[in-house]
């Protein structure tokens, strides 16, 4: 059995209960060396085999699942917060269903939610924004055209840019061309949960700079929006004129 399992964005007490029960019972463990926290490994047998995926390719990857499969032990495919959000898991997944292997997927805090954790914000204020949008700038792998982000800052819905920090300029111009005012509230978290989280607010007139200066230049997650500072409306959850199946209305 392979147990894809979400590590978390960072904190090892942020994995899920079933992640880490997975990864205890574990015989053999791939983890994304270069973005998971080594101390999730900790939970693992002091027999199990563990593998960094960093340094592998793809078939390097299945070859040991498929050693791991044919010997019938249980393996771990550990990903850096939720496995589902540019985790490469698509055409892991494809290939084993090719090959019969079996395996489940357990999700995992990803680091877009870790990150308005440290922020202590919420996204969705009524009012201001009801839509978070999760995406990219577009690197060495390609963004559709639709999907640019000078076609989604159209929309002046919360984003969350991932990989995209070391082209901060190109994101702040994509998203001024897009139609964001350049004294829209901004914020990058790096390493957002870990010990050493650092925390930038700014405006997209300025954030450039100050990333320059901070030395920001990876895992980090970039938040946009007038969410980050602005007045909005209660919500109508907790108003006593607002009426719903488990409490009536109080006058």
């Amino acid at each position: 059995m392979i147990h894809i399992v979400g590590a978390g964005p960072g904190d090892p007490e942020l994995i899920t209960v079933k992640g880490a029960r997975y990864l205890a019972e574990a015989d053999v463990v791939i983890y994304a060396g270069s973005l998971v926290n080594p101390s999730l490994l900790d939970f693992c047998r002091e027999d199990a085999e563990i593998h960094n995926s960093a340094h592998m390719t793809l078939d390097e990857v299945v070859e040991v699942i498929a050693r791991a499969e044919t010997a019938g032990k249980v393996t771990v495919r550990l990903h850096t917060g939720d496995p589902a959000i540019y985790g490469a898991i698509q055409e892991q997944m494809d290939t084993w269903e090719k090959r019969g292997f079996e395996y489940d997927v357990v999700p995992g805090v990803s680091s877009f939610l870790g990150t308005a954790a440290a922020l202590r914000q919420e996204y969705t204020l009524p009012g201001i924004s009801q839509t978070v949008i999760i995406t990219r700038n577009e690197g060495r792998t390609p963004v559709p055209e639709r999907e640019k982000l000078r076609s989604l800052a159209a929309h002046h819905a919360t984003m969350c840019i991932f990989l995209s920090i070391a082209m901060i300029e190109e994101v702040v111009a994509e998203l001024v061309a897009g139609g964001y005012e350049e004294t829209t509230p901004i914020a990058i978290v790096q390493r957002a949960t870990w010990p050493e989280q650092k925390i930038l607010r700014s405006t997209l007139a300025s954030i450039a700079e100050q990333v320059k200066e901070e030395e920001i230049d990876r895992t980090a997650m970039i938040v946009v929006g007038d969410c980050l500072d602005t007045e909005y409306d209660l919500s109508k959850l907790y108003a006593p004129g607002f009426s719903h199946m488990f409490r009536d209305a109080k006058s």
